[in-house]
């Protein structure tokens, strides 16, 4: 399998606990699971695939700090590398619901990564969302609401991790 290393920014502690058990399901020491805001964008150097995380705030922001972190990332050539995207966000915030995790992607689509691991919306219920910007049933990752619908997620996250490990062979 691939090396792989687990990025999220996360100010209310949610991203970081999913982020964990997403690194414990894909079998990722601790050491390779960074927060951005102690992380330097030249730390995603030695990772295949990076699994990067977000939560949403605002109108469909990114967590704050994201920020710094990607605009060094974004100066890097990162082809050949795997991108898997996922983040927390609250359904009832059924205009920007999980937002941020189609902003990563869009921040990160110039650097020559491959997006892998979309995943279904299926049990959420939301107008729009920039991680879903075709309105279609998938999203360009995995998007959780630990908030409104906690029973979701264990599931979702097996489902999801699954197929960023099959990505990762």
């Amino acid at each position: 399998m691939k090396k792989i290393g687990v990025f999220y920014g996360s100010a209310t502690g949610t991203t970081k606990r999913v982020a964990g058990r997403i690194a414990e399901l894909l079998g990722v020491p601790a050491g390779d699971v960074h927060d951005v805001a102690e992380a330097a964008p030249s730390d995603v150097a030695p990772y295949d695939v990076l699994v990067l995380g977000t939560s949403t705030w605002g109108n469909g922001d990114l967590e704050e700090d994201w920020f710094d972190f990607l605009d060094g990332v974004e100066a890097l050539d990162l082809k050949g590398k795997k991108v898997a995207l996922f983040g927390c966000g609250d359904e009832t915030m059924e205009d920007t619901f999980c937002s941020a995790v189609g902003e990563l992607r869009k921040r990160l689509a110039s650097t020559g990564v491959e997006f892998i691991a979309p995943y279904d919306t299926i049990g959420y219920s939301f107008e729009h969302s920039e991680a879903r910007p075709d309105n279609t049933v998938d999203a360009v990752g995995l998007l959780l609401d630990e908030v409104n619908h906690p029973e979701l997620t264990e599931t979702r996250l097996r489902g999801w991790t699954a197929l960023v490990a099959d990505a990762a062979k």
